[in-house]
């Protein structure tokens, strides 16, 4: 308990107690609200009007009423669709052809282009599902048309011509927020940070205060240090949580006494981890390098920006020692989907996996250094001993 105490006092002088608020929090606030209204739902598009008929101005309506498209330019004749999209200033055209209202009344079929600039695969979220939307709503209202004027009942002329209907629902993220992935990876970032950096320099600076092994040999010493850590990144990922749901609106469904749960595993295996990688340092200012053992494959394969089903199997087996794939499964299940904390003993054993790993390589490596620092100890004091009898 000595060992813990000293440890809460060193935390409360530091500036690991104003970092793991201050840093989160301002990271939840800016983020939030920078991304606060990302949901792209009116993608500029230009439309490219040959026919110049009254059809063609009905469907430029139609895509200007679509939730995810506004139609900021009309052009009467083509042009190179490089020419319209090099400025960003759409980032799709569409190419309504010559005689498409004459052909619709012949009953023969016409082609409408679609240009897409995919530099930017974000700008066209939904463009595709609302122009195939528009498409097979027009093919079935014409042909049920046509149908109704050769006497077949309106019903009849449905099932014939679109028998089957499809329904979907978005869940979870219906507006495909990043707030609930990109923006909340940040968070949890900002926090591996600055607590594997503060974890990682406890044995490092006992070190070299000669204050490693003052209160024992026992691995159970240095153990217990990280418990402040521990518990200051979970409350302060938990204000950050809830920082991001006022201000980002994020859809955080679980109960927060019942999430504190995997948040102290996680804060926990973060602490440990970052106190094993950092143990055998020479310096304090020697760990902050080593923490990118840890931070950079987090931000990588562990589901921030990318889901983990998109990379290979060996990405995603090495993102099993890695507390934040946990973490962010947790996230997912729990906090998003609402799923009980049962559900989940998957991820929570293997966060506790991890505790238990890093707790007996920690052991062993401090075992080992005693083992080598007591034969010199008692040399020193041997000699100490015989300059004396001299």
């Amino acid at each position: 308990m000595k060992s813990l105490t000293e440890e809460w006092k060193y935390v409360a002088g530091s500036k690991f107690l104003i970092a793991i608020f201050v840093a989160p929090l301002i990271a939840a606030l800016f983020f939030g609200l920078m991304f606060s209204k990302n949901q792209i739902n009116k993608s500029p598009v230009i439309v490219i009007d040959e026919d110049h008929s009254s059809y063609s101005w009905q469907l430029i309506a139609k895509i200007n009423a679509s939730q995810y498209m506004k139609v900021t330019n009309v052009f009467p004749s083509r042009m190179n669709p490089d020419t319209l999209l090099a400025n960003e200033q759409a980032v799709a055209v569409v190419i309504l052809p010559a005689q498409l209202e004459l052909r619709k009344g012949q009953g023969k079929s016409s082609s409408i282009g679609v240009f897409m600039d995919n530099t930017m695969p974000s700008g066209l979220t939904g463009i595709r599902t609302a122009i195939q939307e528009i498409v097979t709503t027009e093919n079935m209202t014409l042909s049920m048309t046509g149908l109704a004027q050769k006497g077949m009942d309106a019903e009849t002329a449905r099932g014939i011509v679109s028998p089957l209907t499809l329904v979907q629902r978005m869940l979870y993220n219906p507006t495909t927020s990043f707030i609930g992935s990109m923006v909340i990876g940040f968070v949890n970032i900002v926090v591996l940070m600055i607590t594997t950096g503060a974890a990682g320099a406890v044995a490092p600076r006992l070190r070299k205060e000669g204050k490693l092994f003052a209160n024992g040999t026992s691995p159970a010493q240095l153990w217990i240090r990280v418990v402040p850590y521990a518990l200051l990144s979970t409350v302060s990922l938990l204000l950050s949580y809830g920082l991001l749901k006022q201000v980002g609106g994020l859809r955080f469904e679980a109960e927060p006494y019942l999430f504190i749960i995997p948040l102290l595993l996680y804060s926990f295996a973060l602490s440990l981890l970052g106190m094993l990688l950092g143990y055998s340092a020479k310096d304090v200012s020697k760990v902050s390098s080593r923490m990118s053992v840890l931070l950079y494959p987090s931000f990588l394969v562990t589901g921030i920006q990318l889901t983990p089903l998109a990379l290979p199997a060996f990405f995603q087996v090495t993102a099993w020692a890695l507390p934040m794939n946990w973490l962010n499964r947790l996230i997912r299940g729990m906090a998003f989907r609402n799923g009980a904390l049962t559900a989940y003993s998957l991820e929570l054993g293997a966060l506790l996996m991890i505790m238990g790993a890093a707790s007996l390589l920690i052991g062993l490596m401090v075992l080992r250094e005693t083992r080598t620092s007591n034969p010199l100890v008692e040399q020193h004091a041997d000699s100490g001993a015989l300059s004396v009898s001299r």
